[in-house]
């Protein structure tokens, strides 16, 4: 049998196909056509051009655009709700932004006494802005500790690059602008009331511990040189190649004494203690399982 020629206009994205006359259409040819159509490929018009009846939003490629509702259906399928896609692309865009402002607004110091706490290391950088947090972080592999300063704007981190040099404690600071920001700690582990900010006034956040010390060692370690432990919480795994600890003291002068303890090898590694920023709660019982 003699086929008949095909004329078919090919809209991207969803679009007809119409027939010359009423010559024969070879079936397989229209099969391959349609093979190379998206039905569900949508493409997303301004809001402003919405609101001008343009489909509810979306429009199929240089098609005619029908607004035909029934039963929630836009020509013969479900309308989409792409609001809660956008406003993840917002929330994401709008995270990333709020981001890249708050590194802005944070300086990398380096090259930090043991002796240097954060209390201290924020109140050099007082007279270039309000300081808004100051982390101390340790660094195994050196005697020197390195933080980061976040300031309330941009301002205060740019004058704080002037203070590069600078003597605390028994070596200059440097100080540079940061790359990257200060990670928040979990608001569900801070003080909840007086009671927790006071039990924080005597904790101390341990770091860098060998993995061959005990829970018992760290305790004997502190009560022989700082006071009476109240409480005492050794985390760490064997993933990790050293462990942590919050320890809690009877005392807040114990807890200041432990402060001094920065720097002094416990088994085979330097620790490193500052003040810390939770409390040790005391764990939930576990239920008997029957």
């Amino acid at each position: 049998m003699q086929v008949g020629p095909v004329a078919a206009q090919h809209r991207s994205n969803g679009g007809d196909l119409q027939r010359n006359g009423d010559s024969g259409v070879d079936m397989r040819e229209l099969q391959e056509l349609f093979s190379k159509l998206n039905p569900m490929a949508e493409e997303f018009v301004p809001p402003s051009l919405a609101n001008n009846g343009l489909n509810g939003g979306f429009y199929s490629n240089g098609s005619e655009t029908h607004n035909n509702t029934r039963n929630g259906q836009v020509n013969g399928r479900r309308k989409k709700n792409n609001f809660g896609q956008g406003k993840r692309r917002m929330n994401s865009r709008t995270s990333m932004a709020q981001r890249d402002e708050i590194i802005r607004r944070t300086v990398y110091v380096s090259d930090i006494d043991q002796q240097v706490t954060e209390e201290k290391l924020a109140a050099l950088f007082i007279t270039c802005g309000q300081v808004v947090d100051c982390r101390v972080c340790g660094d195994p592999n050196s005697v020197l500790r390195f933080a980061f300063v976040e300031f309330t704007d941009e301002e205060g981190a740019r004058a704080a690059l002037s203070l590069a040099g600078t003597m605390l404690g028994y070596y200059p600071v440097r100080v540079l602008p940061s790359k990257t920001a200060i990670a928040p700690v979990n608001p569900t582990f801070l003080p909840r009331n007086e009671d927790e900010r006071e039990m924080c006034a005597r904790t101390i956040y341990c770091t860098n511990i060998d993995k061959k010390v005990s829970q018992a060692d760290v305790k004997l370690f502190f009560e022989s040189v700082c006071g009476e432990v109240y409480r005492l919480r050794l985390l760490g795994d064997y993933h990790h190649s050293t462990r942590i600890a919050f320890v809690e003291f009877v005392m807040a002068e114990s807890a200041i004494a432990a402060l001094n303890c920065s720097g002094v090898v416990l088994g085979s590694l330097p620790i490193r203690v500052s003040p810390s920023k939770t409390p040790v709660r005391p764990r939930a019982p576990r239920l008997p399982i029957h």
